[in-house]
C-alpha cells in the first residue's frame, strides 16, 4: 500500500527555468511510483499542470495574490514576519491544507520553503521541511551589496534580513523533520538549529531528457551561455550584471568574435538596458523548438556564472553538464555538486574567472574533457531519480 503524502509547495512543479520548480516535478514524477501524492500549490501559474497531474492523486492550486500588496506591507512591519512569509500567507491556504487534513488519513506532510510553514495547523502527522536554499543568507548578501538610493532603505532592509533569519532557523529548531540540498546549507542549518539530524537530499537532472537524438551543432563562434535561468532570481540577475559588467569585456577584447547568451525566464525585461549586438538576450521554453534550453546547453562553447553568494545548488549546472557543457563558475557556485576541480569543471575566484574563460575558449580538447568527464559525473551520482530515492527511503524511515 502506497503512503500518502501532502505535499505543499509555493509554485507550480513544472519543468522550468526555475530550479525550485523543476526539482519538485521531476522528485514528484519518480516518488509517485511508491506513494500517492497530493499537492497543494500556492502560485499564480498553471503551466505544465495536465503534465503534473499524471503523477498526483490531486491537484490543489490556491490563487496566490500581488507580491506588492498594502496589506501584506503593512502586516510586515506591524508583525515579527518579514516580507518573504507575509508574502506566503494566506487565510485560503491554510483553510484548504486544515480540510485536506480534516478529509483524509495523511503519512507524512512535506513543504518546500520555510516561508510555507506558518500555514501548516497543529497536527500529530510527522511534517517535513526541505529548505532548497539558505533564504536569510541570499537576502543578507543582497542587501550588503546594494548601492545607490536603495542605500537609504538599508535599515529597514537589514531588520527584514534579521526577521527572516529568525523564522528561518526557528523552524529548522521545530520542524520534525529537516533536510537541505547541500553540505553546505546543511552545515549552517544545523550551526543555527543545534540539530545533528539534518538530512540532504540533493539536486540532479533528467540526464535522458538533455540527451535527445537530434543534436545541435556547436556555434561556429566562440560562444559563452549565462543560463538558463529564472532571471528574478537575485542570484541569477546579479551573476549576470557581473559577467557583463566585469567579465565580458575583458573576453571580448581578447576573443573579438566571441559572443554571449543570456537566456532565461524574464531575460530580455532584465537585460533590455544591454545594447552589445554580440550579447544575445532571449526568453527559453521547454519545447524542443529552437529557443529550448537544450539547443542552448548543446551549441554553446561554455558556461560561465560568477556566483558571489551561495546557498542551494545550482540546476542549470547539472543540466549544461549532462550536455557535456564545461562549466566555469566560483566555489559558491559550485555548492552541492561534488566535483573534481580542472576535471568535471573549473571552480576559481572571482578575479580569475576571466583567465579560465580565454582558456577553455581558446583550447578545445580542455573543454571536450571537462565536458566528457562532466556528463559521466552527473549520470552517475545527480540524476532526479537518485535524488527522489533518497527523499523517499527518508519518507520510509519517518513512516515505517
Amino acid at each position: 500500500m502506497k503512503r500518502r503524502i501532502l505535499m505543499i509547495t509555493p509554485y507550480l512543479p513544472c519543468r522550468s527555468q526555475s530550479g525550485g520548480q523543476t526539482r519538485s516535478f521531476f522528485q514528484i514524477k519518480h516518488l509517485s511510483l511508491q506513494n500517492e501524492i497530493t499537492l497543494i500549490c500556492f502560485t499564480r501559474d498553471q503551466k505544465g499542470l495536465e503534465e503534473l497531474k499524471q503523477y498526483c492523486s490531486k491537484v490543489i492550486i490556491i490563487k496566490r495574490g500581488k507580491t506588492w500588496d498594502l496589506k501584506k506591507i503593512l502586516l510586515t512591519g506591524f508583525s515579527t514576519y518579514p516580507f518573504l512569509v507575509t508574502n506566503y500567507l494566506s487565510d485560503e491556504l491554510q483553510s484548504k491544507i486544515r480540510e485536506e487534513l480534516s478529509q483524509t488519513h495523511y503519512d507524512l506532510i512535506h513543504t518546500e520553503c520555510f516561508y510555507l510553514m506558518p500555514n501548516i495547523p497543529q497536527t500529530d502527522i510527522p511534517i517535513m521541511l526541505v529548505d532548497q536554499t539558505i533564504e536569510f543568507a541570499v537576502y543578507q548578501h543582497y542587501v550588503e551589496t546594494i548601492h545607490g538610493f536603495k542605500k537609504l532603505f538599508s535599515f529597514l532592509l537589514w531588520f527584514d534580513v534579521f526577521k527572516i533569519k529568525y523564522w528561518e532557523s526557528y523552524y529548522w529548531k521545530k520542524t520534525d523533520y529537516i533536510a537541505a540540498v547541500s553540505e553546505e546549507d546543511r552545515l549552517i542549518m544545523s550551526q543555527l538549529s543545534s540539530r545533528k539530524d539534518i538530512q540532504i537530499v540533493p539536486n540532479g537532472v533528467d540526464d535522458q531528457y538533455f540527451q535527445p537524438k537530434t543534436k545541435v551543432k556547436k556555434t561556429v563562434y566562440p560562444s559563452i551561455l549565462f543560463g538558463i535561468s529564472n532571471m528574478k532570481w537575485m542570484q541569477n540577475s546579479e551573476g549576470a550584471n557581473l559577467l557583463l559588467r566585469d567579465i565580458w569585456p575583458s573576453i571580448k577584447a581578447k576573443i573579438p568574435t566571441a559572443r554571449l547568451f543570456i537566456i532565461g525566464r524574464f531575460a530580455p525585461a532584465t537585460f533590455d538596458h544591454v545594447q552589445d549586438p554580440n550579447v544575445i538576450i532571449k526568453e527559453a521554453a521547454n519545447d524542443g523548438l529552437p529557443n529550448d534550453p537544450r539547443s542552448y546547453y548543446q551549441k554553446s562553447w561554455i558556461l560561465l556564472a560568477p556566483i558571489k553568494s551561495g546557498g542551494g545548488s545550482r540546476t542549470k549546472f547539472f543540466e549544461a553538464m549532462a550536455c557535456k557543457l564545461p562549466v566555469l563558475t566560483t566555489k559558491q557556485g559550485m555548492e552541492g555538486i561534488n566535483i573534481q576541480n580542472d576535471h568535471d569543471a573549473i571552480v576559481c575566484d572571482y578575479n580569475e574567472l576571466t583567465q579560465n574563460a580565454v582558456k577553455l575558449l581558446t583550447d578545445s580538447q580542455l573543454r571536450e574533457t571537462i565536458g566528457t568527464n562532466a556528463q559521466l559525473l552527473v549520470k552517475e551520482f545527480y540524476s532526479w531519480a537518485k535524488s527522489a530515492n533518497t527523499l523517499n527511503n527518508i519518507y520510509e524511515n519517518i513512516t515505517q
